[in-house]
């Protein structure tokens, strides 16, 4: 493109993986094009680094599970509203809503509503190969390109009449630290009983998952303890969350190295032997990192009566979604029991079976998410072909 005028993209993105992926794309954007990009919307730290003045505290939409969705549901009202009619006002040339889909594709179909000239795309498909497949069809009337992270999705867009689909891959699978986490965990690694253990614990990135698993956690840390294992326990984190973790392991008998720069954390997934995490895009980050990991979740109260009638999915879990096998234990709600995943991370710890096993399968998903070039690109220049 020759035209030197800034190029204005409309963005929302309400999680901190929206934030890093709107980042990444972003960056894309100004690679592709040498011009300077002009961002309104909303986002985090990532974004707000490349010059996003956020609309508000793109916190305030990062709600999970039908009880605080519905406590703050006058709030996001109004938020949606907000950010649509300030969207539409400032007229970009695309409008790329990312992730967060009962909040994002609320504002997109408003400012379809307001001017059906702006072009818009979301980043991240919708689950709707795994519940409420009706979703599909009715983004056709105000999404133009869906952007696709996991390989089966275009096609699984196309089967429920969706709107058509790019498979962009994920920024992690060309990613530098990623790259170097894997080097470090392909070194050989000294298992033996006597030896301290690295255990990463990643309870989430929201409050209520921090709640919700800091307790188990480190009640499954102190039964290792018991057990006779030596531990090192690191504990990433981002920063909105910090405090509730600081807050959670105060009564732990030895607390955990709490990590919130993005370096300390790559080093440790690097030094890991094996992690406890939320179930999230943590996993596959681990799981193209090489490292063994237990995978748990605590659902609210109201999702977890409504759950098993909603999901159609077998695995919450990215690697054994990618892989189409059970490489990663899962373990929900009543089921998240230190008495057994103390059982599951001994077996991490150990140089054969399960831990081969999950190696073994973390190789194919690295191999199955390849692409050509890295997700940013492919992104930028799908959303690119949608601008006049």
């Amino acid at each position: 493109m020759t035209d030197e005028r800034p190029l204005r993209i409309a963005i929302v993105a309400g999680e901190e993986s929206g934030d890093l992926l709107g980042a990444d794309l972003v960056a894309g954007l100004q690679r592709a094009t040498g011009r300077r990009i002009e961002l309104i919307g909303l986002g985090g730290r990532h974004l707000e680094a490349l010059g996003l003045v956020s609309l508000f505290d793109a916190g305030e939409i990062a709600l999970i599970g039908v009880s605080a969705i519905l406590r703050g549901l006058p709030r996001l009202m109004r938020r949606i509203g907000q950010a649509a009619a300030a969207i539409a006002a400032a007229r970009p040339d695309c409008l790329i809503t990312i992730d967060s889909p009962d909040f994002s594709l609320r504002v997109a179909r408003k400012v379809r509503a307001a001017d059906r000239t702006i072009p818009i795309v979301h980043y991240v498909c919708p689950s709707v190969w795994a519940w409420r497949p009706g979703r599909a069809p009715a983004m056709r009337s105000y999404v133009d390109r869906i952007l696709c992270i996991l390989p089966f999705e275009v096609r699984e867009l196309e089967r429920l009449g969706g709107p058509p689909g790019t498979y962009v891959g994920h920024r992690l699978r060309h990613d530098d630290n990623v790259e170097a986490a894997a080097a470090a965990q392909a070194g050989a690694r000294d298992l033996s009983d006597a030896r301290v253990k690295t255990l990463l614990l990643l309870p989430g990135s929201r409050r209520s998952e921090v709640g919700r698993l800091l307790g188990p956690f480190g009640e499954t840390v102190s039964l290792l303890r018991a057990r006779g294992h030596r531990l090192r326990l690191v504990l990433p984190t981002v920063p909105h969350v910090a405090e509730a973790v600081r807050a959670g392991v105060a009564g732990w008998a030895e607390k955990p190295q709490i990590v919130t720069d993005p370096a300390g954390k790559w080093r440790a997934f690097g030094e890991a032997d094996a992690a406890l995490i939320s179930s999230g895009t943590v996993s596959l980050e681990l799981a193209l990192s090489g490292v063994p990991m237990i995978s748990c979740y605590r659902l609210d109260p109201i999702m977890r009566l409504v759950a098993p009638h909603l999901l159609k999915v077998w695995s919450a879990c990215l690697p054994n979604l990618i892989a189409d096998r059970a490489l990663v234990p899962e373990f929900y709600d009543q089921f998240v029991r230190p008495q057994i995943l103390v059982r599951q991370i001994e077996a991490l710890f150990m140089d054969d079976g399960m831990r081969a096993w999950q190696k073994a399968g973390f190789a194919e998903v690295r191999r199955r998410m390849d692409t050509p070039r890295p997700a940013g690109e492919i992104a930028a220049q799908a959303v690119l072909s949608h601008i006049k």
